[in-house]
């Protein structure tokens, strides 16, 4: 397989892993259960499959284990207070946030373009501006340097 074949595969593997994770994390907002349950929950489930396990754990454990931390930096993209925005969102901005924070690796385009169309496809119907919105300044704090070239 080529580089640019593994390439691909590794971004259809994040992409399902983010659709996952957005699901897990209105789960875990809604249920408050251990994300190891959540974990094996999804892992075992066949829409699991093709998503890239390893990322969807690492993100669901940074992310269940530091919520608090990620809504007060949340908060400062934001005029709504993180607790009362919708859980979909919610979600999707927690996975967007860390991934801009904590995965230099992902491009801060890719970041917001992946959450915006999760947005589109499970939030209300004009979330995704509001996302795209937040990451946006997101994107102006934790990526100056990339947002600026």
């Amino acid at each position: 397989m080529g580089r640019e074949s593994e390439l691909r595969v590794l971004a259809r593997g994040r992409r399902a892993a983010r659709k996952l994770l957005a699901q897990a994390l209105y789960q875990l907002q809604l249920g408050d259960q251990p994300w190891q349950d959540i974990h094996a929950q999804f892992m075992n489930d066949p829409e699991s499959d093709g998503a890239d396990a390893e990322y969807f754990r690492h993100l669901l454990m940074s992310i269940a284990g530091h919520r608090e931390a990620l809504d007060e930096l949340l908060g400062g993209f934001t005029d709504i207070a993180p607790e009362r925005l919708d859980p979909v969102e919610h979600a999707i901005l927690w996975v967007a946030i860390v991934e801009l924070r904590d995965h230099p690796d992902v491009p801060f385009r890719v970041a917001i373009s992946e959450a915006v169309e999760l947005a589109k496809r499970f939030g209300a119907t004009d979330g995704y501006k509001f996302v795209n919105g937040v990451l946006d300044r997101a994107a102006s704090v934790l990526r100056p340097v990339e947002r600026s070239a």
